[in-house]
Parts: C-alpha cells; structure tokens; sequence
C-alpha cells in the first residue's frame, strides 16, 4: 500500500475494526469479531494486517488527567529563529527530552511550532518553560495560551 492511499485501498470492514479500536483498543478479538458479525479468525487476521502495514501503530492507555493530576493544559506558539533544515531538525529531535510536551506540530503560519503541554499547575508549567522550552535549539520567543477547559478531546476516530 502506498502511504497516499492506504486508508482509501482500505474495505469497510477495516475501517469498522479501525473504528471499534478507536474507541476500545483493549477489547478482544472475540469481541471484536462479535460486534462485526464475522467469526475470530478472520478478524484476527485483519487486525494483523492492519498492525503489519503500520495503518495500527499501537496501543495505549488513555489517563484521566484529574487522576494523575496533570490538569494544567498550556498551547505554546513557538517561533524559531532559524528555519533551516538544520535548525528544524535540531528542534524536532530536541522536544523528544520534554515528558511534559504532549504534542508538538510544524505550522504553517505567523509562527513556527505549536506545542501542547500539560503540568500539575502554573508553577509546573512555568518551570517546564523557563528550563525546558525556552532551553530548545534556535527558540526566539514563546507565547502560552492556557485552557481553561478541555470540551473535546477524543484520538484520531476513523470515518466509515
């Protein structure tokens, strides 16, 4: 499959497995195959391609933020100082060491990077500022945007 139309080369099948383990990825195969009224192995078999060709890049748990008590939410636009390949790379690989950088995306527009960080509280996010974003390569000004409230915030849920 080419990386330009792996989802489209995809059958509806797929894509309801796609979006049942979107929403569950812990559920069994046995369950799995239930809900799509088909029988275990072939579903298993298809969740082992969908693994193989990389369409499933893994699993995870997903964490109540209140409960491990990172509720703290800032965006940060990042401008760099420096646009070269170099430079974008040495940023790219740099956010890597920052546990509590959530996302981090290239942008296309009036800055360069923007960046979800999630802390404790302002003091947490303040120190993850001063000595960890503001310490990237080739950073020339930071603003923080904070959340007051997260409304929505699912994974990528694939559309039948």
């Amino acid at each position: 499959m080419t990386n330009d139309s792996e989802y489209e080369q995809l059958d509806d099948l797929d894509r309801m497995i796609l979006a049942e383990l979107s929403l569950d990825g812990r559920m069994s195969v046995t369950e799995l195959a239930k809900k799509l009224g088909i029988s275990k192995t072939p579903c298993s078999v298809r969740v082992g391609r969908l693994v193989s060709d990389g369409i499933i890049i893994g699993f995870r748990a997903v964490l109540d933020p209140e409960k491990v008590d990172q509720c703290h939410v800032a965006f940060v636009e990042i401008k760099l100082e420096d646009t070269t390949v170099a430079a974008l790379r040495a940023f790219d690989e740099a956010v890597g060491s920052v546990p509590e950088l959530e996302q981090c995306h290239l942008i296309a527009g009036s800055f360069d990077y923007l960046l979800k960080v999630r802390t404790k509280d302002m003091r947490a996010y303040r120190q993850v500022l001063v000595e960890s974003i503001s310490e990237l390569p080739h950073v020339a000004s930071v603003s923080t945007y904070l959340s007051m409230e997260t409304v929505k915030e699912i994974g990528l849920n694939p559309v039948l």
